[in-house]
């Protein structure tokens, strides 16, 4: 592909009306137009990530949010002529009077949710979650994340993954506050590895690790993930409880569930059932795990679209559902309710907490919130709150 198709790729897959994340997307993509080879696939890749994480900065520079406006933008960031590829033929069509006045002229100074790259209505939710910090947040969220792993202690021993993957070539190094984390450098492709596919290892943010550290599972608890998606905390829990025990993992979508199942049994878990979400065994469990549905603000530097997507509707809707997701853990929470989400939104973490501990008397904190960000940790962004009852 020229240099011009590669861009015109690019603005098609920004410009598609799908709801599916960015990466599942571009998999899509290049299975649909097998002509793209693999420098073609990484440049338009990169490209279009590279227009996520800046999108903002680059609507203020042309005016519009527009995929063929932001991809010129993009351009004009690398130091590039954009009427060397938007000349029609392959590529994009010939540049308009209006985008040439659009290039030509010179930029208002940024405000700043412009320059902090999140979403102009979000910025009294975020300036809420980090005061006078949300710059300095905000940043690290606009970086790479790395890679982080899980090792499976009934598989493996830490030092001995992380050796392996050392000889591999991979840039590893293990995490000093979890005994059980390795962080590989960002874009290391692991999941072909021997060592994944044995099940020695998961891919699992370090963040998303110490909310399950606040769980304090134990061998032989009977526990409740529930929403727990493809079961990548169920399996983590399950490790902590040495394969001892009882873990029901419900979601409402089956696909996700049958990946638990197949997860589980590669990493050679035994006492992980799953179940629709409707259609709970009855309590009392010993633990309950709610990572519940959110909007996702705190995953923002690996799927940065959600970021542009999510709409004040869609996160009132996703505060509702946690909402009535809380009510049912609390009914079947003999004692210890973990409440999570991989938000740094405070309406869908501690407002929601302080909603249900007021209709919920009987519970109470057990421990302050856990909160994580890039800038504080270098994982995800992350919330739980851990409760108790009675």
């Amino acid at each position: 592909m020229t240099p011009a198709a590669r861009i015109q790729a690019a603005i098609d897959i920004l410009s598609a009306d799908s709801a599916q994340p960015i990466d599942r997307y571009l998999k899509a993509w290049f299975r649909d137009h097998r002509f793209a080879g693999s420098k073609d696939r990484r440049a338009i890749t990169e490209r279009v990530y590279a227009i996520l994480r800046r999108h903002a900065h680059l609507a203020h520079r042309m005016g519009t949010d527009e995929p063929r406006a932001l991809a010129i933008a993009s351009l004009l960031a690398e130091g590039e002529n954009p009427e060397t590829v938007f000349s029609g033929g392959y590529g994009p069509a010939p540049l308009t009077q209006s985008e040439r006045a659009a290039i030509a002229a010179t930029p208002a100074s940024e405000p700043s949710w412009v320059a902090g790259e999140y979403p102009k209505w979000l910025e009294a939710e975020l300036i809420r979650a980090f005061g006078a910090r949300l710059p300095e947040e905000m940043k690290a969220f606009q970086d790479r994340a790395p890679v982080d792993l899980r090792v499976n202690t009934l598989k493996a021993k830490r030092d001995e993954v992380l050796a392996a993957l050392r000889a591999d070539g991979f840039e590893c190094v293990p995490l000093d506050d979890l005994l059980d984390a390795i962080r590989c450098s960002p874009g290391a492709a692991l999941t072909a590895h021997p060592l994944y596919e044995s099940g020695a290892f998961e891919i699992q943010d370090a963040s998303a690790q110490k909310a399950v550290g606040l769980c304090e599972a134990k061998p032989g608890m009977r526990v409740l993930d529930l929403a727990a998606g493809a079961g990548g905390k169920s399996l983590a829990l399950a490790a902590a409880m040495r394969n001892q025990g009882e873990i029901v993992a419900s979601d409402i979508r089956g696909a996700a569930l049958f990946e638990l199942e197949r997860r589980a049994v590669r990493a050679g878990i035994t006492i992980i059932r799953t179940c629709i979400l409707g259609a709970l065994p009855a309590g009392p469990f010993d633990l309950v795990l709610l990572d519940a549905p959110c909007g996702g603000s705190g995953t923002w530097r690996r799927q940065p679209e959600l970021k542009w997507r999510l709409t004040p509707e869609q996160l009132a809707q996703r505060t509702a559902l946690q909402d009535t997701l809380l009510a049912q853990a609390a009914s079947v929470a003999a004692s210890r309710l973990v409440y999570a989400t991989c938000s740094v939104l405070p309406c869908e973490n501690q407002d929601r907490i302080q909603a249900f501990l007021a209709a919920n008397p009987a519970f109470g904190r057990v421990r302050p919130d856990f909160h994580a960000s890039p800038a504080s940790g270098g994982g995800d962004g992350f919330y739980a709150a851990v409760l108790a009852h009675g």
